[in-house]
């Protein structure tokens, strides 16, 4: 176990499964291409997966994730 320099208090090095899963959570949106009803769409998802929008266009997409105060990332 290592310490924080400013508090000497405790760090655990390590993270679990689900604190990794979590992080950055609230900072990044994936963006993926889609075809919904024989409509080209991109979807926007949470970094937990959760299906947050479908929206026309790849520009329009990353403006709306943008606009959220997160950051766009593709999905392939």
């Amino acid at each position: 176990m290592i310490q924080d320099p400013t508090t000497q208090t405790p760090i655990n090095r390590y993270m679990s499964v689900a604190d990794f899963a979590l992080y950055g959570a609230q900072d990044v949106a994936y963006v993926k291409p889609v075809i919904i009803n024989g409509e080209a769409l991109y979807a926007i998802y949470a970094a937990d997966g959760q299906e947050l929008a479908f929206i026309e266009g790849r520009d329009l997409a990353d403006a709306t994730v943008r606009q959220n105060d997160m950051q766009p990332l593709s999905v392939h």
